[in-house]
C-alpha cells in the first residue's frame, strides 16, 4: 500500500483552517435540529456541499422491518464485477442518505470491481435504536440471500464511515450471532463510533469547531440511544465478541474526536484473531476522506488497495 505521511502536510493544515473558519460561528447541531440539518445537507448548505449524484446509480427497494429500504446501486465501469460491497452511510444516525456518497462509491466500484450497494436505514430521533441497526441487518440478509439473482454476484464486503462504521460493525456481529452467517471477506471501518459511552479522545476533545466535537457527539448518541444501556454490545460493538470476523481496515484522522474508538476497536479486533490494519492520518479531521483533495483521495486509495489485496488473496 502507499505510505501515510509521518507529519501533517501543509495543505491539510490549510484545509483545517478553512473548516474552523466555516464552523466557528455556526449554530450547534442541537440548535439546528434533525430535520433542518437534513434539509441543509440536501440543499448543499453543509461543509460537504451539494450532493453530487451519479448518472450510473440506480435504486432498488426491498422490504424492511419498518418499511421499504432503498438500495442505491453503482456498478463498476470498464471492468467485470466480482462481488457486492454493502455500504452504510454516516451522519450521526440522524442525517445523511446513500445518495450523499455517489462519488466515493463510484470510485470504489471502479477501483475494486465491487458493485456498491448503499443502503438506507431509518434515522433518529424519529426512529431511535434499534431501528437503524435492524434495517442494516435486513439489508445485509437480503443481499446474502438474493444478491446472485439480483446482481449476478455474491455479497463479499461491507463498510461505512462514522455512524456507518458503527452500523457496519453491529451488522457483522448480528449476522454471525443471530443467523450463523459470516459472508464478508473484508470490512472498511472508517472513523466509527464503537464505544458510545465516550472514549478519552471524545471526552477530551471539547467544543473545538472541527466538524464533530464532544457536545455534538453526545447529542447524536442521545438521539440514537437515549435511555439505553451504552454497554450493550449491540449499541457499543467494542463490547462484542469479535472472534471470527473478517479482516478490517480501520481509518481515522489524528484530530478526530473518535480517534480512540478506532485505536481501541482495532486492538480488540486484532486480539480476537482478525487482521486489523490501522491507518491514522496526521492532522486529519473527522470525515476528511469525503473531500475531493489529495488527502481524501489518498485515504480512499488505501481503502481500495486493502479491498483488492484481501479479495485477491481470498480467490
Amino acid at each position: 500500500m502507499t505510505g501515510i505521511p509521518s507529519e501533517t502536510p501543509v495543505e491539510v493544515l490549510a484545509f483545517n483552517e478553512w473548516v474552523a473558519d466555516r464552523t466557528r460561528h455556526a449554530p450547534a447541531v442541537w440548535e439546528v435540529g434533525a430535520a433542518a440539518g437534513r434539509q441543509a445537507r440536501e440543499e448543499g448548505r453543509s461543509l460537504l456541499g451539494p450532493p453530487s449524484l451519479s448518472p450510473r446509480a440506480s435504486v432498488r427497494t426491498i422490504d424492511g422491518p419498518g418499511g421499504p429500504i432503498r438500495l442505491r446501486v453503482i456498478r463498476p465501469d470498464g471492468r467485470p464485477a466480482r462481488g457486492i460491497f454493502l455500504h452504510i452511510h454516516g451522519g450521526g444516525w440522524v442525517w445523511g442518505g446513500p445518495h450523499h456518497h455517489d462519488p466515493q462509491m463510484t470510485a470504489l466500484a471502479d477501483a475494486t470491481g465491487l458493485i456498491s450497494v448503499s443502503t438506507s436505514y431509518r434515522l433518529a430521533p424519529e426512529h431511535p435504536y434499534p431501528a437503524g441497526p435492524d434495517d442494516c441487518e435486513a439489508a445485509a440478509l437480503w443481499l446474502h440471500r438474493n444478491a446472485i439473482d439480483a446482481f449476478g454476484h455474491e455479497l463479499v464486503a461491507i463498510g461505512g464511515e462514522s455512524a456507518g462504521g458503527h452500523l457496519a460493525a453491529v451488522t457483522l456481529v448480528r449476522l454471525r450471532d443471530r443467523h450463523g452467517l459470516t459472508p464478508f471477506r473484508a470490512a472498511l471501518l472508517t472513523y466509527g463510533a464503537f464505544d458510545l459511552r465516550g472514549t478519552p479522545s471524545m471526552r477530551a476533545f471539547g467544543d473545538l469547531p472541527m466538524i464533530l466535537n464532544t457536545s455534538s457527539i453526545e447529542w447524536f448518541v442521545e438521539l440514537f440511544a437515549g435511555g439505553q444501556d451504552l454497554e450493550n454490545p449491540d449499541i457499543s460493538p467494542i463490547w462484542s465478541d469479535l472472534r471470527g470476523l473478517p479482516p478490517a481496515l480501520f481509518t481515522v484522522g489524528a484530530l478526530d474526536p473518535l480517534l480512540d474508538d478506532s485505536l481501541f476497536m482495532a486492538a480488540r479486533w486484532k486480539s480476537a484473531g482478525n487482521p486489523a490494519p490501522l491507518d491514522v492520518w496526521p492532522g486529519a479531521l473527522h470525515a476528511f476522506d469525503l473531500y475531493d483533495n489529495a488527502y481524501g483521495r489518498s485515504a480512499r486509495n488505501r481503502m481500495h488497495e486493502f479491498l483488492n489485496a484481501v479479495l485477491d488473496e481470498a480467490r
